[in-house]
C-alpha cells in the first residue's frame, strides 16, 4: 500500500472526526490555494520585471490563476475521493449483505439452498481475496458438522429434538394434534436426506480443490487459485476427498473420517499437514506429495492401500502408532527429518524400497505381519528396529550408515541382508532369527553385535566382511549350527 493510500483514509477520519464543519473546509481547500496563490504571484514579482504597472497587474492576475487552478485541483481530488469512498463503501455493504446470505442459505433444510450458499461463498472470495480464508474457513466449518451416509444405521431420536438440516414439516420430528407425542422421520426419509446432503458436501469438497490448483504452472497460477489457504476438517466425513496438485499452507485432517478413495497426489503442503487418527475407509493415495512442514500420521489407519511413493517429507515425520490394514508403499520416499513408525502396525506388504532417512529413524515396536521390503533403501544417521516384528524381511542392498540397532528384534520367517553396508556400530542382541538368516556379502565396518541372539538355523555369512572380525559371539552361534550334537542340546 502506497503512501498516499495509507493518507487518504486517514484524512477521511480526521474530516468525519471533524463533523465537515466550514471552517475546517477554510483550513483543508482555503489556506493552501492562498498560500500557493500567494507563492505565485511573489515568485512572478521577483523573477519577471514588471517596471510597468499594467504588467504589474497581469502577473498578479496570473498569479491568482495558479490559486484558482489548484484550488480546482483540490476539489476535484476531494470529490473523487468522496466517490470512491461512497463506491467502496457500498462494494463492502454488497459483499457483506451476499456473504451473510450465503451463510444463512447454508442452514436451509432445503438442499437446492445450501448449494446456492455454496456457490455464492466461492464468488465472494474469488471477487474479494483478502476475504477467501474466511470462506475457506465457514466451508470448511460446514464439513466438519455431523454427517451420516446413506444407509448406515442412526442413533435413536430423542423425542421432541429436531435433527439439523432436516424439515419438520415433511418428516421431522412434529406433535400430532390427537396425542401431543412426537413421531421421528421414517428412514426412507432420512437415506433421501442423507444422500441430498451428500451432494451438498461433494460440492464443498469440489470448491475447496478447484480453487488450490495453481495450474501447470505454480510460478504463473492460473486466476482461480487461491494462495496460501489454511484448511481446518478435524473430525470431518469426507467422501472420495481429492487435492490432486493441489498447493495449501496447512491441512487439518484430526480424526477426519475418509470414506471411498482418497487422493493427495502431488499435493503440496507448504507447512505442516496433521493426520492424527484419521481414519481412511478406502484406498490413501498421496504418491508424490511434497510435505514441507511437520507431518503427523499418529494413530491414523490404513483400511484399504496406502500409497506415499516417491512422498517428500522435508520436516520430522511421525506414524507412531499408525495401522496398515492394506498394503503400504513408500518405495522411493524421502525422509529429511527425524522419522518415526514406532508402535505403528503392517498387516499385509510393507515397502520401503529405495526410501532414504537423512535423520535418525525409529521403528520401535513395530509390527510387519505381511513381508517388508527394505532392497538399497539408505539410513544416513541411523535406524532402531527394537522390539520390532517381521513376519517376514528383506533389506538387501541397504545402506547403514549410523548407529543401528535392532535388540530384541523377531523375524519369525527368513530374514535377507545380503549385500548390506554397515557403516557403524550395529547390535542384533538378543534378536531371533526363526528362519533363514542371509548376511552374504553383507560388509559391517564397526562393532557388531550379535550377544544373545537365536539362530533357528544355521546363518548364512558367505563372503560377508567383518572389517574388525567376526564377534566370538556370532562365531559361537556359527560352531554351534555345525554341531548337531550341540544345535540339538540347544
Amino acid at each position: 500500500m502506497s503512501l498516499i493510500e495509507r493518507r487518504v483514509p486517514r484524512l477521511a477520519r480526521w474530516w468525519r472526526g471533524r463533523r465537515g464543519t466550514w471552517w475546517w473546509a477554510i483550513v483543508v481547500i482555503v489556506v493552501p490555494v492562498a498560500i500557493v496563490a500567494g507563492t505565485a504571484v511573489t515568485l512572478l514579482l521577483s523573477l519577471v520585471d514588471a517596471g510597468d504597472p499594467k504588467n504589474r497587474i497581469e502577473l498578479i492576475k496570473t498569479g491568482l490563476t495558479v490559486g484558482a487552478g489548484t484550488g480546482g485541483v483540490v476539489a476535484l481530488v476531494l470529490a473523487g475521493r468522496r466517490q470512491w469512498s461512497t463506491e467502496h463503501d457500498a462494494a463492502e455493504r454488497r459483499m457483506t449483505e451476499l456473504y451473510v446470505k450465503a451463510v444463512e442459505q447454508l442452514g436451509s433444510d432445503k438442499a437446492a439452498v445450501r448449494h446456492g450458499g455454496l456457490y455464492a461463498l466461492e464468488r465472494v472470495a474469488q471477487d474479494n481475496p483478502d476475504h477467501r480464508q474466511t470462506v475457506v474457513n465457514v466451508l470448511c466449518a460446514y464439513l466438519r458438522g455431523p454427517f451420516t451416509l446413506p444407509g448406515e444405521q442412526r442413533p435413536r431420536q430423542r423425542r421432541g429434538i429436531r435433527r439439523p438440516l432436516a424439515p419438520a414439516p415433511r418428516g421431522g420430528v412434529s406433535s400430532t394434534p390427537q396425542t401431543g407425542q412426537t413421531e421421528n422421520p421414517t428412514v426412507a426419509e432420512l437415506d433421501d436426506e442423507a444422500r441430498q446432503e451428500r451432494e451438498v458436501r461433494l460440492t464443498a469438497q469440489r470448491i475447496i480443490a478447484a480453487h488450490l490448483k495453481p495450474g501447470k504452472d505454480s510460478d504463473h497460477p492460473v486466476d482461480t487459485f487461491w494462495a496460501n489457504l489454511d484448511l481446518d476438517l478435524t473430525g470431518a466425513t469426507l467422501i472420495d476427498f481429492n487435492l490432486d496438485d493441489t498447493h495449501l499452507r496447512t491441512g487439518t485432517f484430526a480424526n477426519t473420517v475418509f470414506i471411498g478413495d482418497t487422493w493427495f497426489f502431488a499435493v503440496n503442503f507448504q507447512e505442516q499437514a496433521d493426520f492424527t487418527d484419521a481414519s481412511f475407509v478406502g484406498d490413501a493415495e498421496f504418491i508424490g506429495a511434497r510435505f514441507a512442514g511437520y507431518a503427523w500420521f499418529n494413530g491414523t489407519s490404513f483400511a484399504e492401500e496406502a500409497w506415499f511413493s516417491n512422498a517428500r517429507f522435508t520436516q520430522d515425520t511421525q506414524f507412531r502408532k499408525a495401522r496398515f490394514t492394506g498394503d503400504a508403499r513408500f518405495n522411493g520416499a524421502s525422509f529429511a527429518g527425524y522419522t518415526t513408525f514406532s508402535d505403528a502396525s503392517f498387516t499385509k506388504h510393507a515397502d520401503f524400497n529405495e526410501s532414504s532417512f537423512t535423520k535418525h529413524a525409529a521403528f520401535l515396536g513395530t509390527s510387519f505381519a505381511g513381508r517388508a521390503q527394505f532392497i538399497e533403501a539408505s539410513f544416513n544417521a541411523g535406524v532402531q528396529f527394537n522390539g520390532a516384528s517381521f513376519k517376514g524381511a528383506s533389506f538387501k542392498g541397504a545402506s547403514f550408515n549410523g548407529d543401528n540397532s535392532a535388540r530384541e528384534t523377531g523375524f519369525s520367517t527368513d530374514a535377507s541382508f545380503i549385500g548390506v553396508s554397515f557403516t557403524s556400530w550395529t547390535s542384533f542382541a538378543r534378536a531371533s532369527f526363526a528362519m533363514d538368516a542371509r548376511f552374504s556379502k553383507a560388509r559391517f565396518t564397526k562393532d557388531t553385535q550379535f550377544t544373545d541372539v537365536t539362530f533357528v538355523r544355521k546363518p548364512d555369512l558367505s563372503d560377508a566382511v567383518f572389517e574388525l572380525g567376526m564377534p566370538e559371539s556370532l562365531r559361537a552361534h556359527v560352531a554351534e549350527a555345525d554341531d548337531p550334537d550341540r544345535a540339538g542340546a540347544g
